[in-house]
């Protein structure tokens, strides 16, 4: 990540706890952790169901997180018509 200016170094995985980081949100994206993902009433839902990347190869890390930047990007893009139409 480091590649394209994002500092990743104090970073680990773990796993989404409901009250400090979902609660607040409108719309969750997760990526792959099916039924042990908290759900919170009022709360979007959007599962991506990706590969781990812990056995890929660089080449394919590096696919993988441009294909999420992408999902991000179209994500953001369709937020912002839903918000725009329903203004």
């Amino acid at each position: 990540m480091s590649e394209i200016g994002y500092d990743l170094s104090g970073r680990t995985p773990r796993q989404l706890e409901p009250e400090a980081d979902a609660a607040w949100a409108d719309v969750v994206v997760t990526m792959g952790c099916g039924d042990v993902c908290p759900v919170l009433p009022g709360t979007s839902y959007v599962d991506w169901g990706l590969d781990d990347p812990a056995w890929m190869s660089l080449e394919q890390v590096r696919e993988l997180r441009d294909e999420i930047e992408q999902r991000v990007a179209d994500l953001a893009r369709g937020l912002d018509s839903a918000r725009a139409a329903s203004a």
